[in-house]
């Protein structure tokens, strides 16, 4: 299993929020679960979940794991969620 972050996490801002968002439509898309993606990446159901629900967040190794798990485009992901994060600042 790889290291993942220990201890308390500061609480997702608007662009880990935006990532978050995008990597639950990916899932969406491919039609796999959370569950499912925890055990392609080698994390936890526990680890995933908190993630899907924006109560930490994801790591860049995570995203980056995800998108090869998917065959997702990381930019793609990442330009949407930079752009999702900017609305929702200007909407402040």
């Amino acid at each position: 299993m790889a290291d993942v972050p220990s201890g308390k996490q500061p609480e997702p801002g608007p662009f880990a929020r935006a990532v978050s968002d995008q990597i639950r439509l990916a899932l969406t898309r491919h039609r796999v679960s959370g569950n499912q993606l925890a055990a392609r990446i080698e994390r936890s159901q526990s680890y995933m979940s908190v993630r899907l629900r924006n109560e930490a967040s994801f790591t860049a190794n995570d995203v980056d794991e995800i998108c090869l798990a998917l065959g997702e485009d990381l930019e793609g992901i990442l330009r949407a969620a930079v752009r999702a994060a900017r609305a929702e600042r200007e909407a402040r």
